[in-house]
Protein backbone atom coordinates (compact mmCIF):
# COMPACT_ATOMS: atom_id res chain seq x y z
CA UNK A 1 0.00 0.00 0.00
CA UNK A 2 1.21 3.72 -0.83
CA UNK A 3 2.31 5.54 2.43
CA UNK A 4 1.21 8.92 3.14
CA UNK A 5 4.60 9.60 3.40
CA UNK A 6 6.15 9.36 0.20
CA UNK A 7 8.09 11.64 -1.07
CA UNK A 8 5.98 12.40 -4.23
CA UNK A 9 2.86 13.07 -1.61
CA UNK A 10 2.28 16.95 -3.01
CA UNK A 11 1.50 15.91 -6.12
CA UNK A 12 -1.77 14.43 -4.55
CA UNK A 13 -2.86 17.51 -2.83
CA UNK A 14 -6.45 18.68 -4.23
CA UNK A 15 -6.56 22.45 -4.59
CA UNK A 16 -9.73 23.16 -2.03
CA UNK A 17 -12.56 25.85 -3.50
CA UNK A 18 -14.56 27.74 -0.72
CA UNK A 19 -17.91 27.29 -2.10
CA UNK A 20 -19.66 29.81 1.30
CA UNK A 21 -18.01 32.99 2.69
CA UNK A 22 -21.11 34.03 5.16
CA UNK A 23 -19.52 34.39 8.70
CA UNK A 24 -23.11 35.44 10.21
CA UNK A 25 -23.94 31.37 10.44
CA UNK A 26 -22.71 27.92 9.86
CA UNK A 27 -22.92 26.21 6.49
CA UNK A 28 -23.89 23.01 8.21
CA UNK A 29 -23.73 19.60 5.81
CA UNK A 30 -24.52 17.47 9.27
CA UNK A 31 -23.15 14.19 7.68
CA UNK A 32 -25.89 13.90 5.01
CA UNK A 33 -26.36 13.58 1.29
CA UNK A 34 -25.87 16.75 0.49
CA UNK A 35 -25.52 16.94 -3.40
CA UNK A 36 -28.66 17.91 -5.59
CA UNK A 37 -29.21 14.86 -8.16
CA UNK A 38 -27.28 16.71 -10.77
CA UNK A 39 -24.39 17.70 -8.29
CA UNK A 40 -24.71 21.63 -8.91
CA UNK A 41 -25.95 22.34 -5.62
CA UNK A 42 -25.55 21.67 -1.72
CA UNK A 43 -27.75 21.77 0.88
CA UNK A 44 -27.32 22.81 4.49
CA UNK A 45 -28.72 24.29 7.49
CA UNK A 46 -27.67 27.52 8.99
CA UNK A 47 -27.39 27.16 12.78
CA UNK A 48 -25.71 28.53 15.09
CA UNK A 49 -22.79 26.77 17.53
CA UNK A 50 -24.93 28.43 20.54
CA UNK A 51 -28.42 27.71 19.29
CA UNK A 52 -27.87 24.24 17.41
CA UNK A 53 -31.01 22.86 15.36
CA UNK A 54 -33.84 23.89 17.71
CA UNK A 55 -32.72 28.21 17.16
CA UNK A 56 -31.78 27.53 13.22
CA UNK A 57 -35.01 28.81 11.35
CA UNK A 58 -33.27 27.95 7.77
CA UNK A 59 -32.58 25.50 5.11
CA UNK A 60 -30.58 27.00 2.23
CA UNK A 61 -28.66 25.67 -0.48
CA UNK A 62 -25.82 26.95 -2.55
CA UNK A 63 -24.74 26.67 -6.09
CA UNK A 64 -21.15 25.23 -6.17
CA UNK A 65 -20.02 27.05 -9.30
CA UNK A 66 -22.01 30.48 -8.54
CA UNK A 67 -21.81 30.66 -4.76
CA UNK A 68 -25.89 31.68 -5.30
CA UNK A 69 -27.86 31.02 -2.12
CA UNK A 70 -31.37 29.40 -2.45
CA UNK A 71 -33.75 29.81 0.67
CA UNK A 72 -35.79 26.48 0.68
CA UNK A 73 -37.63 26.63 3.92
CA UNK A 74 -37.71 29.10 6.60
CA UNK A 75 -39.33 30.03 10.15
CA UNK A 76 -40.49 33.49 10.32
CA UNK A 77 -40.85 33.29 14.53
CA UNK A 78 -38.76 30.53 15.35
CA UNK A 79 -37.03 31.31 18.83
CA UNK A 80 -34.35 29.70 20.86
CA UNK A 81 -37.13 27.39 21.94
CA UNK A 82 -37.82 26.08 18.90
CA UNK A 83 -39.46 25.28 16.61
CA UNK A 84 -35.94 24.63 14.55
CA UNK A 85 -34.98 22.95 10.96
CA UNK A 86 -31.57 21.30 10.54
CA UNK A 87 -29.59 18.47 8.97
CA UNK A 88 -30.98 18.33 5.59
CA UNK A 89 -30.32 15.87 2.96
CA UNK A 90 -31.01 15.95 -1.00
CA UNK A 91 -33.26 12.91 -2.72
CA UNK A 92 -30.83 11.16 -5.01
CA UNK A 93 -33.39 11.09 -7.72
CA UNK A 94 -35.64 14.08 -7.38
CA UNK A 95 -35.01 17.45 -6.48
CA UNK A 96 -36.22 17.42 -3.04
CA UNK A 97 -34.63 17.72 0.25
CA UNK A 98 -35.87 16.28 3.95
CA UNK A 99 -34.99 17.83 7.06
CA UNK A 100 -35.38 17.62 10.97
CA UNK A 101 -38.36 20.08 11.65
CA UNK A 102 -39.69 20.87 15.19
CA UNK A 103 -43.06 20.48 16.54
CA UNK A 104 -45.17 23.70 15.76
CA UNK A 105 -46.16 23.94 19.70
CA UNK A 106 -42.35 24.73 21.04
CA UNK A 107 -42.13 27.01 24.06
CA UNK A 108 -40.56 27.69 26.61
CA UNK A 109 -42.19 24.72 28.29
CA UNK A 110 -42.32 22.37 25.81
CA UNK A 111 -39.24 22.86 24.02
CA UNK A 112 -38.16 21.25 20.62
CA UNK A 113 -36.30 18.35 21.64
CA UNK A 114 -34.39 14.44 20.18
CA UNK A 115 -38.62 13.39 21.09
CA UNK A 116 -40.18 16.58 19.76
CA UNK A 117 -39.85 16.58 15.92
CA UNK A 118 -40.29 15.09 12.72
CA UNK A 119 -39.67 15.02 8.96
CA UNK A 120 -40.56 17.71 6.20
CA UNK A 121 -39.72 17.14 2.85
CA UNK A 122 -39.59 20.03 0.59
CA UNK A 123 -39.42 20.20 -3.28
CA UNK A 124 -37.13 22.59 -4.79
CA UNK A 125 -39.81 23.91 -6.86
CA UNK A 126 -42.34 24.66 -4.18
CA UNK A 127 -40.00 26.34 -1.93
CA UNK A 128 -41.11 27.38 1.87
CA UNK A 129 -44.03 24.44 1.53
CA UNK A 130 -43.62 21.12 3.74
CA UNK A 131 -44.84 18.32 2.93
CA UNK A 132 -44.27 16.46 6.84
CA UNK A 133 -42.95 12.53 6.45
CA UNK A 134 -43.74 10.64 9.65
CA UNK A 135 -47.04 11.04 10.82
CA UNK A 136 -46.84 11.36 15.14
CA UNK A 137 -49.47 10.06 17.59
CA UNK A 138 -48.62 10.75 21.29
CA UNK A 139 -52.30 9.66 22.06
CA UNK A 140 -53.01 5.99 23.28
CA UNK A 141 -54.77 3.86 21.36
CA UNK A 142 -51.71 5.00 18.73
CA UNK A 143 -51.83 4.48 15.37
CA UNK A 144 -50.35 1.94 13.29
CA UNK A 145 -47.65 3.76 10.85
CA UNK A 146 -47.36 6.86 13.02
CA UNK A 147 -44.61 7.14 15.36
CA UNK A 148 -45.02 8.77 18.99
CA UNK A 149 -41.57 10.68 19.00
CA UNK A 150 -39.13 12.67 16.86
CA UNK A 151 -37.22 11.33 13.78
CA UNK A 152 -33.72 12.90 13.03
CA UNK A 153 -30.54 12.07 10.87
CA UNK A 154 -32.96 11.00 7.43
CA UNK A 155 -31.56 9.22 4.68
CA UNK A 156 -33.14 8.89 1.07
CA UNK A 157 -32.33 5.37 -0.32
CA UNK A 158 -30.74 5.62 -3.78
CA UNK A 159 -34.40 5.33 -5.87
CA UNK A 160 -35.74 7.71 -3.25
CA UNK A 161 -38.51 5.20 -2.04
CA UNK A 162 -37.18 4.87 1.48
CA UNK A 163 -36.19 7.26 3.93
CA UNK A 164 -34.32 5.81 6.96
CA UNK A 165 -33.90 7.73 10.40
CA UNK A 166 -32.59 7.77 13.91
CA UNK A 167 -35.54 8.19 16.31
CA UNK A 168 -36.22 8.94 20.25
CA UNK A 169 -39.90 7.93 21.57
CA UNK A 170 -42.10 10.63 24.00
CA UNK A 171 -44.05 8.53 25.28
CA UNK A 172 -41.28 6.01 26.66
CA UNK A 173 -39.33 9.58 27.97
CA UNK A 174 -42.54 10.41 29.59
CA UNK A 175 -42.73 6.66 31.58
CA UNK A 176 -38.57 7.10 32.09
CA UNK A 177 -39.88 10.65 33.69
CA UNK A 178 -42.29 8.86 36.16
CA UNK A 179 -40.22 5.58 36.69
CA UNK A 180 -36.73 7.23 37.00
CA UNK A 181 -35.41 3.69 34.75
CA UNK A 182 -33.93 4.73 31.47
CA UNK A 183 -36.86 3.96 28.95
CA UNK A 184 -36.01 6.59 26.22
CA UNK A 185 -33.44 4.38 24.00
CA UNK A 186 -32.77 5.70 20.89
CA UNK A 187 -33.51 3.62 17.94
CA UNK A 188 -33.85 3.53 14.24
CA UNK A 189 -36.38 3.38 11.81
CA UNK A 190 -37.40 3.77 7.83
CA UNK A 191 -40.78 5.27 6.49
CA UNK A 192 -42.12 4.38 2.89
CA UNK A 193 -44.78 5.80 0.91
CA UNK A 194 -47.62 3.04 1.92
CA UNK A 195 -49.94 5.36 2.52
CA UNK A 196 -50.90 8.71 4.09
CA UNK A 197 -51.52 8.41 7.88
CA UNK A 198 -53.34 10.40 9.59
CA UNK A 199 -54.15 10.00 13.80
CA UNK A 200 -57.62 10.23 14.95
CA UNK A 201 -56.51 11.59 18.02
CA UNK A 202 -56.00 15.28 17.87
CA UNK A 203 -54.05 17.88 19.96
CA UNK A 204 -52.70 21.08 18.12
CA UNK A 205 -49.00 21.06 18.10
CA UNK A 206 -47.97 17.02 18.90
CA UNK A 207 -50.43 15.22 16.08
CA UNK A 208 -49.00 15.19 12.71
CA UNK A 209 -51.06 14.00 9.83
CA UNK A 210 -48.05 12.81 7.25
CA UNK A 211 -47.61 11.55 3.65
CA UNK A 212 -45.51 8.38 4.60
CA UNK A 213 -45.70 4.75 6.61
CA UNK A 214 -43.12 4.85 9.21
CA UNK A 215 -41.94 2.19 11.46
CA UNK A 216 -39.30 1.15 13.78
CA UNK A 217 -36.73 -1.41 12.43
CA UNK A 218 -33.89 -2.17 15.31
CA UNK A 219 -35.57 -3.94 18.14
CA UNK A 220 -33.97 -2.51 22.09
CA UNK A 221 -34.14 -3.50 25.54
CA UNK A 222 -34.10 -1.64 28.84
CA UNK A 223 -31.61 -4.32 29.95
CA UNK A 224 -30.19 -6.53 27.63
CA UNK A 225 -28.63 -9.83 28.60
CA UNK A 226 -24.72 -9.76 29.30
CA UNK A 227 -23.10 -11.79 26.71
CA UNK A 228 -26.20 -11.46 24.49
CA UNK A 229 -26.81 -9.84 20.82
CA UNK A 230 -29.52 -7.87 22.68
CA UNK A 231 -29.20 -3.95 22.02
CA UNK A 232 -30.38 -0.65 24.46
CA UNK A 233 -28.94 1.43 21.59
CA UNK A 234 -29.23 1.57 17.84
CA UNK A 235 -27.84 4.54 15.89
CA UNK A 236 -25.04 5.60 13.19
CA UNK A 237 -27.35 4.05 10.24
CA UNK A 238 -26.77 4.21 6.85
CA UNK A 239 -28.33 2.11 3.66
CA UNK A 240 -26.18 -0.50 2.60
CA UNK A 241 -25.70 -0.37 -1.46
CA UNK A 242 -27.64 1.32 -3.94
CA UNK A 243 -30.56 -1.98 -3.65
CA UNK A 244 -29.36 -3.83 -0.45
CA UNK A 245 -26.86 -6.29 -0.17
CA UNK A 246 -26.72 -9.73 -2.49
CA UNK A 247 -27.82 -12.87 -0.56
CA UNK A 248 -25.84 -15.92 -0.64
CA UNK A 249 -29.15 -16.95 -2.95
CA UNK A 250 -28.18 -14.54 -5.46
CA UNK A 251 -31.23 -12.15 -4.34
CA UNK A 252 -30.69 -8.57 -2.84
CA UNK A 253 -31.92 -7.70 0.55
CA UNK A 254 -32.83 -3.84 1.61
CA UNK A 255 -31.00 -3.11 4.51
CA UNK A 256 -29.45 -0.82 6.75
CA UNK A 257 -26.42 -1.04 8.81
CA UNK A 258 -25.95 0.54 12.09
CA UNK A 259 -24.21 0.53 15.61
CA UNK A 260 -25.69 -1.74 18.39
CA UNK A 261 -25.33 -1.57 22.30
CA UNK A 262 -24.73 -4.86 23.63
CA UNK A 263 -23.64 -6.17 27.21
CA UNK A 264 -20.30 -7.53 27.53
CA UNK A 265 -19.86 -11.09 29.71
CA UNK A 266 -19.13 -8.09 32.77
CA UNK A 267 -22.33 -6.58 32.29
CA UNK A 268 -20.32 -3.35 30.76
CA UNK A 269 -21.63 -1.22 27.29
CA UNK A 270 -20.09 -2.71 24.08
CA UNK A 271 -21.01 -0.96 20.76
CA UNK A 272 -20.90 -3.49 17.87
CA UNK A 273 -22.14 -3.19 14.18
CA UNK A 274 -25.22 -4.73 13.70
CA UNK A 275 -27.80 -5.08 10.15
CA UNK A 276 -30.89 -5.15 10.11
CA UNK A 277 -33.05 -6.33 6.94
CA UNK A 278 -36.02 -3.81 5.68
CA UNK A 279 -38.88 -6.08 4.72
CA UNK A 280 -40.69 -4.91 1.84
CA UNK A 281 -44.16 -4.47 3.55
CA UNK A 282 -43.42 -2.50 6.80
CA UNK A 283 -47.44 -2.43 7.10
CA UNK A 284 -47.60 -6.06 8.39
CA UNK A 285 -46.87 -6.18 12.39
CA UNK A 286 -44.30 -8.60 13.45
CA UNK A 287 -44.01 -10.91 16.55
CA UNK A 288 -42.72 -8.57 19.15
CA UNK A 289 -45.61 -5.91 19.56
CA UNK A 290 -47.98 -3.74 17.56
CA UNK A 291 -46.19 -1.33 15.03
CA UNK A 292 -47.60 1.56 17.42
CA UNK A 293 -46.40 0.35 20.07
CA UNK A 294 -48.69 0.45 23.67
CA UNK A 295 -48.42 2.88 26.66
CA UNK A 296 -45.51 0.64 28.23
CA UNK A 297 -43.33 -0.37 25.15
CA UNK A 298 -41.90 0.67 22.27
CA UNK A 299 -43.34 0.50 18.69
CA UNK A 300 -42.27 -2.94 17.44
CA UNK A 301 -40.34 -4.02 14.24
CA UNK A 302 -42.66 -5.05 10.96
CA UNK A 303 -42.55 -8.75 10.04
CA UNK A 304 -39.66 -9.67 8.43
CA UNK A 305 -37.51 -6.90 10.22
CA UNK A 306 -34.51 -9.11 10.79
CA UNK A 307 -31.15 -8.02 12.72
CA UNK A 308 -28.33 -9.62 12.94
CA UNK A 309 -24.83 -8.54 14.67
CA UNK A 310 -21.57 -8.54 12.52
CA UNK A 311 -18.80 -7.77 15.15
CA UNK A 312 -17.53 -9.46 18.33
CA UNK A 313 -14.98 -7.18 19.75
CA UNK A 314 -15.79 -7.24 23.39
CA UNK A 315 -13.60 -10.47 23.88
CA UNK A 316 -10.54 -8.28 22.21
CA UNK A 317 -8.19 -6.08 24.25
CA UNK A 318 -9.67 -3.08 22.75
CA UNK A 319 -13.42 -3.82 22.17
CA UNK A 320 -16.25 -1.13 20.63
CA UNK A 321 -16.97 -0.16 17.41
CA UNK A 322 -17.43 3.51 16.30
CA UNK A 323 -19.04 6.30 13.53
CA UNK A 324 -21.98 5.85 10.98
CA UNK A 325 -22.05 2.36 9.07
CA UNK A 326 -21.56 3.18 6.08
CA UNK A 327 -21.75 0.88 2.69
CA UNK A 328 -20.01 0.17 -0.71
CA UNK A 329 -22.11 0.97 -3.52
CA UNK A 330 -22.63 -2.59 -4.44
CA UNK A 331 -23.79 -3.33 -0.65
CA UNK A 332 -20.76 -5.59 -0.65
CA UNK A 333 -18.80 -3.96 2.28
CA UNK A 334 -19.88 -1.64 5.86
CA UNK A 335 -17.30 0.26 6.90
CA UNK A 336 -16.65 1.65 10.57
CA UNK A 337 -14.05 2.73 12.84
CA UNK A 338 -12.59 0.58 15.51
CA UNK A 339 -9.08 0.05 17.70
CA UNK A 340 -6.24 -1.99 15.91
CA UNK A 341 -3.83 -4.54 17.99
CA UNK A 342 -2.30 -1.21 18.95
CA UNK A 343 -4.99 0.88 20.42
CA UNK A 344 -5.01 3.17 17.41
CA UNK A 345 -8.72 3.90 15.98
CA UNK A 346 -8.56 2.54 12.31
CA UNK A 347 -10.74 1.76 9.24
CA UNK A 348 -12.19 -1.29 9.12
CA UNK A 349 -14.52 -3.22 6.45
CA UNK A 350 -16.82 -6.27 7.07
CA UNK A 351 -19.28 -8.28 4.44
CA UNK A 352 -23.15 -7.58 5.40
CA UNK A 353 -23.21 -11.52 5.52
CA UNK A 354 -20.49 -11.99 8.93
CA UNK A 355 -17.18 -13.19 8.95
CA UNK A 356 -13.88 -11.19 10.05
CA UNK A 357 -13.59 -7.29 9.97
CA UNK A 358 -11.04 -6.49 7.80
CA UNK A 359 -8.24 -3.40 8.46
CA UNK A 360 -8.53 -0.89 5.70
CA UNK A 361 -6.44 1.76 7.43
CA UNK A 362 -2.58 1.75 8.83
CA UNK A 363 -1.85 4.98 10.61
CA UNK A 364 0.48 5.41 13.65
CA UNK A 365 -2.33 7.83 15.28
CA UNK A 366 -5.93 8.08 15.22
CA UNK A 367 -8.50 8.62 12.17
CA UNK A 368 -10.64 11.43 12.74
CA UNK A 369 -13.45 9.86 11.47
CA UNK A 370 -16.19 10.86 8.85
CA UNK A 371 -15.61 7.73 6.36
CA UNK A 372 -17.74 8.15 2.98
CA UNK A 373 -17.82 6.09 -0.14
CA UNK A 374 -17.41 6.83 -3.50
CA UNK A 375 -20.71 6.13 -5.73
CA UNK A 376 -19.21 3.45 -7.61
CA UNK A 377 -15.57 2.27 -6.83
CA UNK A 378 -14.29 0.64 -3.65
CA UNK A 379 -12.88 3.67 -2.43
CA UNK A 380 -13.48 5.48 0.56
CA UNK A 381 -12.66 9.04 1.96
CA UNK A 382 -12.14 9.81 5.64
CA UNK A 383 -10.23 12.40 8.22
CA UNK A 384 -6.87 11.79 9.31
CA UNK A 385 -4.41 14.67 10.83
CA UNK A 386 -6.91 17.34 9.99
CA UNK A 387 -6.66 16.32 6.33
CA UNK A 388 -8.48 14.19 4.04
CA UNK A 389 -7.60 10.84 2.94
CA UNK A 390 -8.79 8.28 0.22
CA UNK A 391 -8.08 4.43 0.26
CA UNK A 392 -8.82 3.10 -2.91
CA UNK A 393 -9.12 -0.60 -2.08
CA UNK A 394 -8.73 -2.04 -5.74
CA UNK A 395 -5.37 -0.09 -6.34
CA UNK A 396 -4.44 -0.97 -3.03
CA UNK A 397 -3.74 3.06 -2.41
CA UNK A 398 -3.93 5.45 0.39
CA UNK A 399 -3.48 9.38 -0.93
CA UNK A 400 -3.96 12.27 1.20
CA UNK A 401 -5.89 14.57 -0.57
CA UNK A 402 -5.48 18.06 1.54
CA UNK A 403 -2.83 19.54 3.34
CA UNK A 404 -3.31 19.04 6.53
CA UNK A 405 -4.60 22.35 8.68
CA UNK A 406 -5.63 23.91 12.03
CA UNK A 407 -8.98 23.20 11.57
CA UNK A 408 -10.14 19.40 10.20
CA UNK A 409 -12.60 18.49 7.60
CA UNK A 410 -15.72 17.54 8.65
CA UNK A 411 -18.85 16.00 6.90
CA UNK A 412 -17.74 14.78 4.07
CA UNK A 413 -19.46 14.17 1.08
CA UNK A 414 -19.09 12.38 -2.23
CA UNK A 415 -20.79 13.83 -5.34
CA UNK A 416 -23.11 11.36 -7.40
CA UNK A 417 -20.64 11.63 -10.08
CA UNK A 418 -17.66 10.68 -8.02
CA UNK A 419 -16.05 13.58 -9.10
CA UNK A 420 -16.14 15.71 -6.23
CA UNK A 421 -15.95 15.73 -2.22
CA UNK A 422 -17.68 18.58 -0.36
CA UNK A 423 -17.06 19.36 3.24
CA UNK A 424 -17.40 21.25 5.93
CA UNK A 425 -14.13 23.18 7.49
CA UNK A 426 -14.13 26.10 10.17
CA UNK A 427 -12.83 29.29 9.12
CA UNK A 428 -11.97 32.18 11.22
CA UNK A 429 -12.53 35.61 10.69
CA UNK A 430 -10.76 38.44 12.00
CA UNK A 431 -14.31 40.25 12.63
CA UNK A 432 -16.65 38.04 13.86
CA UNK A 433 -17.05 34.32 15.36
CA UNK A 434 -15.39 31.76 13.33
CA UNK A 435 -18.03 29.33 11.62
CA UNK A 436 -18.39 26.55 9.20
CA UNK A 437 -17.78 26.91 5.70
CA UNK A 438 -18.01 24.23 2.34
CA UNK A 439 -15.46 23.29 0.99
CA UNK A 440 -15.26 21.26 -2.68
CA UNK A 441 -12.07 19.66 -4.26
CA UNK A 442 -12.59 17.77 -7.54
CA UNK A 443 -11.00 14.14 -7.68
Amino acid sequence: MKTLWNSSIDKDFREEHQISNDFYYHHDLDNNDNFSPNDQWLVYDTRTTEGGIGANATIEKINIETGEKVVLYHLSQNTVYGLGVGAASYAHKHNQVIFIHGLFNCNKNTPYEQWRRTGVIVKDNHPGTPIFMDARDTNHPFTAGALRGGTHRHEWSADDRWIGFTYNDAVMKKLEDQTGIHQNLRTIGVSKRHRPISPDNTKPGEQVSAEWFSVLVAQVTVNPRPGSDDISNAAGDSWIGKSGYKKPDGTRQMARGFIGTVKNNEGKDIDEVFVVNIPENIHIPGDNGPLEGTETTMPSPPQGAYQQRLTYTAATDFPGCQGIVRSAFDGSMLSFTAFDKNNIKQVFTISPLGGSPVQRTFHASHVQGSVRWHPSKYRFCYVWQNALVSVHIEKNETLMLTRPGEYPPTNLVWSHDGKKIAYNKIVAHKTSTAVKQIFIIHI
